[in-house]
């Protein structure tokens, strides 16, 4: 059985919407996208190394995934992740979208995230890995398919946007397995449900 694992980069109240680019995701006005531009150091360069060079299985909910379609499959800058991302099997839950998909490896599990997703976690041997995705993540952790998070808290408070975990989330204690902090003060945190 594999594991699912929750990548996010949040800040320090929790926000995890828009990291990357002002038009990533503006849902509800959100204006502060891109807040997580100008921390990656060396540190979490080694981390996202590690992380990929295991190659795990991707999963993804349909507006993650259309986005980074849109963005990695063509990049010609030389980013390392770029193979990698192409090269990943995609798990991609939707009740929307039909086959094929446009990314290469890219699978698609229609119908609810929870019960595809917890067939596929029965099936495979291999780790899923979530980028992003807080729709899906918020969906996983209700049904207690999360096995692990690996946070990337970032020193910023921005008062508002979608979080990572909602006002209303279910009671859950964590154990932190791993932490290490970057030079720019980003936070490193591994954490599993106790």
């Amino acid at each position: 059985m594999g594991r699912i694992i929750a990548i996010e980069n949040v800040t320090l109240d929790g926000v995890m919407q828009s990291p990357g680019r002002p038009d990533e995701d503006t849902r509800g006005g959100f204006p502060y996208g891109g807040w997580g531009n100008g921390y990656f150091d060396a540190v979490m360069g080694e981390a996202a190394a590690k992380g990929m060079s295991q190659e795990p299985a991707l999963l993804f909910g349909r507006r993650t995934y259309q986005d980074f379609h849109a963005v990695w499959p063509n990049r010609t800058d030389g980013n390392p992740f770029t193979d990698v991302l192409n090269r990943a099997r995609k798990y991609v839950c939707s009740r929307t979208l039909n086959d094929p998909l446009p990314w290469s490896n890219s699978v698609l599990l229609k119908g609810e995230a929870a019960e595809t997703v917890a067939a596929l976690k029965q099936q495979t041997g291999h780790d899923l890995g979530i980028l992003g995705c807080g729709e899906l993540v918020h969906t996983l952790m209700q049904h207690n398919l999360i096995d692990e998070y690996q946070l990337s808290i970032f020193p910023l408070v921005l008062g508002t946007g979608r979080r990572l975990f909602r006002d209303g989330s279910e009671y859950t204690h964590l154990q932190l397995v791993d932490s290490k902090a970057s030079t720019t003060g980003v936070i490193l945190a591994t954490y599993r449900p106790a």
